[in-house]
């Protein structure tokens, strides 16, 4: 019988053999990229585990269809659920325009408080990429999920708010702007949301014996906001982890540039040098944390490096749940057509399993992906790409990796 997942008493997940997750096939291309995800799952677990385990999809409401049939777009229950289940997978969903929530993501996060939004950007042999040297690049983006822009203070030019944020500025600060013309944005960045988001990337970075954490900012000019999440980043390494982590200036100092195994070298860079840096020399980051705005743009350039948002998973993790997400969009012109690549719903299964403690699972997932996209069958966007590959549909691209998991 399925069993719910529960927390522990030091707060880490108790899996039982049968547990049940909460699943949101999403919008437009959403329902086809999950169909085609869910039997990879099922079947990685089936097989991994000869059997003993599985898992007991429960579906959850939310995204356009719940709005026509309910008028709610995220439903207060399928919030609920998801804290009682403590895991849940998603597909993408549509963003109300003009009306309703600013985005049915951040609010996911937001309401749960999934503060850390974790995104691998890793080469996977075979897929058309920009780059020259792709299979050097090995990332995992922490971005901080909760607050930065994305916290959603803001007021419209003309406003009477506005005016009044404007008048206030100028009264404190002296500076002049157009109360007519000029829209005001509020950008919060807190030293505890700070240092728990830096906190989870170093431990990260620890568990799976990384080698550095870069913590990525623009405190050159946000001195207050971005410059203090740089300084909180540190105060939280050193006084946390001060015998696992050598800040970069003492590397050379004192270590003449080689750190002593099993310690953590923190870098930081600035933002618009942290986007040359990941082109140019990839290999020498491992982990990034950044807020939430520098880690968006991050997270998707390096997803482009490695062949794109097809085969980028994500996952937003907090303090008692987790979603697992595909990190693209919905595409309702292929909605329905059974086409597009459900490679980044599918890896961030693979994301899940890991969360759940379920490794061989998830490695059974990725290494069978891998092994689909070599035999050169692949979704249109790969097979447009890849020269004598041959295009199969986003649910045959599923199946073909299952075949690979029980060869």
């Amino acid at each position: 019988m399925p069993d719910p997942i529960t927390l522990n008493s030091d707060g880490t997940l108790h899996v039982p053999l049968h547990p049940v997750i909460g699943c949101i096939p999403g919008d437009g291309t959403g329902p086809d990229i999950w169909q085609a995800t869910r039997p990879v799952l099922e079947t990685a677990v089936d097989t991994a585990y000869n059997g003993k385990r599985a898992i007991t999809f429960q579906e959850l409401p939310a995204g356009e269809t719940s709005f026509n049939e309910t008028g709610d777009w995220l439903p207060k229950a399928t919030l609920d659920q998801i804290r009682s289940l403590r895991v849940a997978i998603k597909g993408p969903m549509t963003t109300p325009v003009g009306k309703g929530m600013r985005s049915l993501n951040v609010a996911i996060r937001q309401e749960l408080d999934l503060f850390a939004c974790i995104r691998p950007a890793r080469y996977i042999p075979g897929v058309p990429s920009p780059c020259s040297r792709p299979d050097a690049i090995d990332m995992v983006i922490f971005r901080e999920n909760t607050e930065d822009l994305y916290a959603g203070i803001e007021w419209q030019a003309g406003s009477d708010e506005a005016r009044e944020m404007i008048g206030l500025i100028q009264k404190n600060t002296g500076k002049s702007l157009a109360p007519d013309t000029t829209g005001i944005g509020i950008k919060p960045i807190s030293r505890a949301n700070t240092q728990r988001l830096v906190r989870k990337a170093i431990q990260y970075a620890l568990d799976t014996q990384r080698k550095s954490v870069t913590l990525m900012h623009k405190g050159n000019i946000m001195k207050f906001t971005e410059g203090a999440f740089l300084n909180w980043g540190i105060e939280v390494a050193t006084a946390e982890f001060a015998d696992q982590v050598i800040l970069e200036d003492r590397l050379w100092k004192e270590f003449n540039g080689k750190a002593p195994e099993g310690s953590i070298v923190i870098k930081d860079r600035i933002a618009d040098n942290m986007f040359q840096q990941v082109l140019l020399r990839p290999e020498d980051y491992d982990v990034i944390a950044a807020p939430n705005l520098n880690g968006d743009y991050i997270s998707d350039l390096l997803a482009a490096m490695v062949g794109g948002l097809g085969l980028a998973p994500g996952a937003n993790i907090g303090t008692g749940c987790a979603v697992f997400e595909a990190t693209h969009g919905t595409a309702p012109k292929y909605a329905g057509k059974d086409k597009v690549n459900p490679g980044s719903l599918i890896l961030s299964g693979a994301m899940m399993l890991d969360h759940m403690g379920w490794p061989e699972a998830a490695g059974m997932v990725r290494e069978s992906l891998q092994k689909a996209i070599a035999a050169g069958q692949v979704t249109y966007d790969l097979a447009r790409q890849i020269p004598g590959s041959t295009e199969i549909s986003c649910s045959e691209f599923g199946r073909q990796i299952c075949r690979f998991m029980t060869a």
